[in-house]
């Protein structure tokens, strides 16, 4: 089965091809240019050069969040074109996942980490026996302390992502002394690991493939916050 993968969930974007599990071309970007004028200029590319058109492809993968809401949306957009043309199915993997499959050969946790602002961490937990992923905890936002609470003792930590350092100081702040920080350079998401967990996702249709936020956006939460400080006013 030939896969593309597509990842745009923080400030890198990748693209890569996969066909029965294994990695034949990659592609990434961290030039501060926008997804929207990056992403399918990248897919188009990887296939030039392995010979294909998108009608060859069996499965499209992206990065469904959570993430930047803007990169999200652009990589779901990306994909949702690309499939629906092609008349192809479509896979959206959690971010967080797609992290711990870039860490499959750790044996113990892994927690992936994002910085989602506002004192909070995306995170989940993950456990690999150096061969397969089994998720332990589900995807969340949640502060760094509470993420730390939830992490299952005794067993050595992998922590991951640009939010690795805020949780791995509140888990260390707890006595954990069996945390470990991921290398930089696989530290971070990428399409390689979205492929790699894609078999796991349940495909669906273009027109059902959709983001997962986890939570509202500032715009939502701000309206919110309008509303609640304004209906005692309107109550009177």
């Amino acid at each position: 089965m030939k896969l593309l993968a597509f990842e745009s969930s923080a400030g890198p974007a990748s693209v890569c091809l996969a066909e029965d599990g294994k990695i034949l071309i990659s592609t990434r970007r961290n030039d501060g240019l926008t997804h929207s004028r990056t992403l399918l200029e990248m897919a188009e590319r990887v296939l030039s050069d392995a010979g294909l058109t998108a009608r060859d492809i069996d499965l499209f993968a992206v990065a469904a969040g959570p993430g930047s809401f803007t990169g999200l949306r652009i990589g779901i957009g990306t994909v949702k074109g690309l499939a629906w043309g092609a008349e192809k199915p479509c896979a959206g993997v959690s971010t967080l996942l797609a992290m711990a499959h870039c860490h499959i050969e750790w044996r113990g946790l892994i927690c992936p980490a994002m910085d989602a602002r506002r004192s909070q961490v995306y995170t989940a937990v993950f456990r690999s026996d150096g061969k397969s992923v089994e998720r332990v905890l589900p995807d969340a936002a949640v502060a760094a302390a509470e993420a730390a609470l939830s992490v299952p003792a005794d067993e050595p930590i992998l922590v991951c992502g640009d939010g690795a350092a805020i949780l791995a100081q509140a888990l260390c702040s707890l006595g954990r002394g069996n945390v470990f920080t991921a290398p930089a350079n696989t530290a971070f998401q990428s399409a390689e690991g979205v492929a790699l967990a894609a078999p796991e996702v349940k495909p669906v249709s273009a027109a059902e493939l959709m983001p997962v936020y986890l939570r509202l956006s500032q715009a939502e939460r701000e309206r919110a916050a309008k509303q609640a400080h304004s209906k005692p006013e309107a109550e009177k």
